[in-house]
């Protein structure tokens, strides 16, 4: 199977390379290339899938929906040229395969056609682009899903009538135009990104598969709360266990700058409520994304008079009320398990720490991604597993109100898994895709 995967968003790229990697691993391996629609797709150089076509970094980061103004900067940047481009691109990889197939008929070869199809992962603009391809496609639908407008009871409040007002009179999250392009012959599977969800686009005649969310894959750690945490210096390493006491915060403030270091900044001030109010020792894990500068983050730190200990780490306070930090750069998966809540103002992050099945609060920025209406609208799509405050001296309060009733700690456990699903989504969707029946 020859395959062209479409991907829109750093988050979704991430989600392609699982799925993308699982098909290298099946029997017959599939011959891989990409397309990432925004982005210069780092993650798929670096994983040795070939791009085709043009890439380039849009100013927005391709959060042109949060903001108009974002969208005429993009245009400004040369989003039309871009698109126009890659669509081009796409058409003569599906040519190629066409052309391809036409010749093998032709010769009579006994050797097997390879199948060709676009695997689309993002939301309607992969899509889209998929369709236009004229070839067989899968659709990875990681936007949307079915939380936004109701959960398992009913739907949910919203502020206004005419929010979602579409969606509310077509019973569905996909507008009818998604629906169309998902329902099309040339669509063989849609993997949407939970059970709800699943169900209701089965409801509309379109093939989904309901097999998990592939965001949940990658984040095993072997380690536990009590395991030493190792932070090396310039001459000795320091090695200290997280004490049974202290209360472990995951710090997740973004991985795109400069947003994320304007998150740092309130996410610290939560922080210096938290340690003023706390009776016992707080440690916080930052979990902090390669493509950011630490200096940055140090000087924030060093301003709320951090006094650091190691290249990494950092502590304040005194006796036994003395608090820690850790960045933790490149150790993601270890912060969300060591964690037992998290102060959070990010997309992707903040849904594998709910996942894991522990709470997350929440704090609206300025965006371009997480921005007041992104901050509500992830409250419908996570539940009771995210709390939201609008302002970071709220932090500390609500951590402590939430600790103290451990029957909404069972709750929070229970909706994280049932909305983010199991691990192994990759390797489901990828078996799926090379039993497909694509002509």
């Amino acid at each position: 199977m020859r395959v062209l995967c479409l991907s829109n968003g750093h988050g979704e790229d991430a989600i392609a390379i699982r799925i993308l990697r699982e098909l290298q691993q099946q029997p017959t391996p599939a011959d891989l290339t990409a397309l990432p629609i925004v982005g210069e797709g780092y993650a798929y150089t670096n994983s040795g899938i070939p791009l085709i076509g043009s890439v380039k970094a849009m100013p927005s980061g391709g959060f042109i929906y949060q903001d108009g103004r974002q969208l005429a900067r993009d245009i400004r940047g040369g989003l039309l040229q871009l698109t126009l481009a890659q669509l081009r691109a796409i058409r003569a990889w599906a040519t190629t395969a066409e052309t391809q197939k036409h010749r093998v008929t032709t010769s009579h070869s006994p050797l097997p056609t390879p199948h060709s199809l676009i695997l689309a992962v993002g939301d309607i603009v992969p899509l889209l682009f998929a369709r236009l391809s004229g070839l067989p496609y899968a659709f990875v639908g990681t936007a949307k899903s079915e939380y936004y407008l109701r959960d398992e009871v009913g739907w949910l409040p919203r502020k206004s009538w005419w929010d979602d007002r579409i969606e509310r009179w077509t019973g569905c999250i996909f507008q009818p135009w998604e629906r169309w392009l998902m329902s099309h012959p040339n669509c063989k599977a849609v993997f949407p990104r939970d059970t709800i969800t699943a169900m209701s686009l089965k409801r509309q005649g379109i093939p989904a598969f309901d097999l998990g969310n592939p965001m949940m894959d990658g984040l095993e750690w072997e380690g536990g709360k009590d395991q030493e945490l190792r932070m090396k210096d310039k001459n000795e390493a320091l090695a200290f266990s997280l004490s049974p006491l202290a209360l472990t915060i995951a710090l997740l403030p973004g991985s795109r700058p400069p947003e994320a270091y304007a998150n740092w900044e309130t996410i610290l001030q939560g922080v210096n409520g938290m340690i003023a109010q706390s009776p016992r020792p707080l440690t916080f894990l930052a979990a902090i994304a390669s493509g950011l500068e630490t200096e940055t983050l140090h000087k924030a730190l060093m301003a709320y008079r951090w006094q650091q200990l190691t290249e990494d780490s950092y502590t304040v306070g005194l006796g036994d009320r003395k608090s820690t930090l850790v960045l933790a750069q490149r150790r993601f998966a270890e912060c969300l398990h060591r964690a037992d809540v998290a102060i959070a103002m990010a997309g992707t992050a903040t849904e594998q720490f709910v996942g894991l099945g522990k709470p997350a609060i929440i704090i609206p920025g300025k965006g371009p991604q997480f921005t007041p209406g992104f901050a509500e609208a992830q409250t419908r799509l996570l539940g009771a597993s995210v709390m939201l405050v609008k302002e970071p001296d709220r932090v500390a309060a609500v951590i402590q109100s939430l600790l103290q009733n451990p029957d909404a700690l069972q709750t929070i456990a229970e909706n994280g898994r049932r909305r983010m699903g199991a691990p192994g989504a990759a390797k489901r969707i990828a078996q799926c895709l090379m039993e497909l029946h694509v002509p």
